[in-house]
């Protein structure tokens, strides 16, 4: 349960004129998921499932009782889910925070010439969060509506006001989401700089007033001669953040035996976010390489250790060009950190800043070097925080893949909806490498309600599975008007479960808060949650979520099981971004068979699209225009610019790894 120091004040956006999350009616939730469930179940299996789903919903039943002890708290709080949902997804999970569940967001490349060229950045980026800081303290943010399906309704703006005030405390079981919202401590007027695993104090507000650029550059080339001093350097404590929770928790009790060490976290837990002044990580970056650095640093021997996992926003610089933001995940959702990296980005683009100079240069005192005391149990914990962070560096497997051939701009002339569209192609991926379908999220927005987080379209629908079977399994009775006729049934399959899910009526909330308040009722687990099919329908193998943006950054995330796929995507006008990542110690997954898979999807989607709509455009014929065909490949004249060390999409039909769950596939390099 987050812990709240005061109630925030309630101002337009908040929330409060919001209607209340719905409570979806308990035999529609259960008649959703069985239809959800079966075309992943053995035919035994379903069976047994729909006896098990039938006597929880009986009248009078344990699932009627669940249902109104569930109407009583939707009447009782602002959202009936939230505190469930967050401590779910987030403050119960044990893993590191690292690749297993923050996100990271990676701006373009930048090319400095000179060191003093990645303070510079460093110091503009820092002055537009400052600026961004100001419009979240007044209140000021214009409030997002909705776009794509249902577009125009108003959304909560809740999540934005947690970007820089709150903080993920470890504990020994569960975390607490620390907001700090009182008005007797002091508003936090500082950040803290990572330079060479060490920490400093760096006050962006001296005598009421705010640094200019030109002081924070002044600060900052301070701050890396300061961590070049070998005498002064402490201990890489930061990596003790990419531990496990419950060994964080632990190691972090140490920690506050010593009051120096208090006063030290203390700075961190309180700060507005984290600037990381990273090293060059290696001779070569591309944005598959980007995207690990920021999602891990490289570990203890690269910049692993020049990071606070706990705090919500972490701008990474690296000396090298390679940047970004890491963000802890609890407090917001995707679209709020891409609509406060957008402004970021926008502004450092824009015009200069005209901020007023707040002393000469002579008066601003050093930043603060952060001081810790170390027990013999502290320095252990390190080193076995660096070594399982070197484990996670390795198992990673990343793939950032930018498919040139078409964007959202050819499915919207298809009338599809480019997001459902890409989902369906990711089940045609999936089933091409692995030939079965699986349980599959994709994030959706609740923020339509009050404390709206988000609930999941489960996208591996069986009208998708009917698609992928004709793409796949080469039935000579599926034509292509038949292939088309089943894309777009499981286009419009898509699009309806997203509407059910962003008007608050899907069916994994609403699961989870059953569960739960069971539990919190002291009754045994029901046998619902303790069925075989529970546990596949939540084992997310392909955990997938849409990060559009306005200007050149992508998102990327690690998977979610150990054998699953994370999948981020971002479509543009005329291209889409990909992010794929996998475990290289899974031997039933590999991140560059699946963009392979996924490349010859689409190419075959976009042709049977094209050759449905040329048999449909005989009159275009005899007029003497015949449509464009589409070839796999682009004319040089609309082929974009690749920098170097950027795939291109593959030619026409690639060779593509079918494998079976229980097959190894033989080409995969060894971890």
């Amino acid at each position: 349960m987050p812990i709240l120091d005061q109630e925030p004040s309630k101002t337009e956006g908040d929330g409060d004129d919001l209607p209340k999350l719905p409570l979806p009616n308990l035999q529609d939730t259960l008649d959703i998921y069985l239809r959800c469930v079966k075309h992943l179940l053995t035919k035994e299996q379903f069976s047994r499932t729909q006896n098990i789903v039938k006597q929880f919903g009986v009248p009078g039943g344990e699932g009627e009782l669940l249902q109104r002890k569930l109407v009583e708290r939707r009447e009782k709080t602002a959202n009936w889910v939230y505190d469930f949902w967050l401590n779910d997804m987030y403050l119960n999970n044990r893993l590191a925070l690292p690749v297993n569940s923050s996100p990271a967001m990676v701006f373009p490349q930048q090319n400095f010439r000179l060191p003093i060229d990645y303070l510079r950045f460093a110091a503009h980026l820092l002055s537009g969060v400052l600026e961004y800081k100001t419009l979240l303290d007044a209140h000021a943010l214009p409030i997002d509506y909705a776009q794509g399906q249902l577009a125009g309704t108003p959304l909560c703006m809740e999540q934005y006001y947690r970007l820089f005030t709150s903080y993920r405390l470890p504990g020994p079981e569960r975390d607490t989401l620390v907001a700090q919202e009182s008005t007797v401590m002091p508003e936090p007027e500082h950040v803290i700089v990572a330079c060479k695993n060490q920490f400093f104090v760096l006050d962006v507000v001296m005598n009421f007033r705010r640094l200019n650029e030109r002081d924070l550059l002044t600060q900052l080339d301070k701050i890396l001669k300061m961590a070049e001093n070998e005498e002064e350097r402490q201990p890489p404590i930061g990596l003790l953040t990419s531990n496990g929770r419950t060994e964080w928790a632990e190691a972090r009790s140490f920690l506050m035996r010593e009051s120096t060490n208090r006063d030290s976290l203390d700075m961190i837990e309180r700060c507005l976010c984290l600037v990381c002044l990273d090293e060059a990580s290696g001779p070569q970056l591309s944005d598959t390489t980007c995207a690990a650095m920021m999602l891990h640093g490289g570990g203890a021997a690269k910049n692993g250790g020049n990071r606070w996992y706990d705090k919500p926003m972490q701008f990474v610089v690296g000396a090298d060009g390679c940047c970004g933001v890491v963000c802890e995940h609890s407090p917001f959702e995707g679209i709020v950190l891409v609509q406060c990296t957008e402004y970021l980005l926008k502004y450092m683009t824009g015009s200069p800043s005209k901020l007023v100079r707040a002393a000469s240069l002579s008066e601003l005192p050093a930043p603060r070097r952060l001081r810790w005391k170390f027990l013999p149990e502290i320095q252990k914990l390190i080193s076995s925080s660096a070594e399982k962070l070197e484990r996670l560096v390795k198992n990673l497997d990343m793939n950032v893949h930018k498919f040139y051939d078409y964007g959202k701009e050819f499915i919207k002339k298809q009338k599809m909806s480019p997001d459902a569209y890409v989902q369906v192609a990711l089940q045609l991926a999936f089933y091409r490498c692995h030939g079965r379908p699986v349980s599959t999220y994709e994030s959706a927005s609740i923020r339509r309600f009050q404390q709206g987080r988000v609930d999941n379209i489960r996208s591996a629908t069986p009208e998708a599975l009917a698609f992928v079977k004709a793409m796949t399994e080469g039935k000579l009775s599926s034509g292509d008007t038949e292939k088309m006729e089943l894309l777009q049934e499981a286009i419009n399959a898509q699009t309806k479960y997203t509407i059910l899910t962003i008007t608050g009526k899907a069916i994994d909330n609403h699961l989870l808060g059953l569960r739960e308040i069971a539990q919190e009722m002291k009754m045994e687990k029901p046998e619902i949650f303790k069925d075989e099919a529970y546990l596949i329908s939540n084992q997310f193998i392909l955990s997938t979520s849409q990060v559009p943006t306005t200007v050149e950054m992508f998102c990327c995330y690690g998977p979610v099981v150990p054998n699953g796929y994370g999948v981020c995507y971002n479509p543009q006008s005329d291209h889409i971004i990909f992010s794929v990542s996998s475990f290289h110690e899974s031997p039933l997954t590999c991140s560059a068979d699946f963009v392979r898979c996924l490349v010859q999807g689409l190419l075959d989607m976009r042709d049977l699209c094209n050759r449905c709509k040329h048999g449909s455009d005989s009159a275009e014929q005899r007029n003497g225009q015949m449509p464009e065909m589409h070839s796999h490949t682009k004319t040089s004249d609309k082929t974009p610019q690749r920098k170097s060390g950027q795939t291109k999409s593959q030619p026409a039909s690639p060779q593509v790894l079918v494998r079976s769950s229980e097959q190894k596939i033989q080409t995969k390099k060894p971890s």
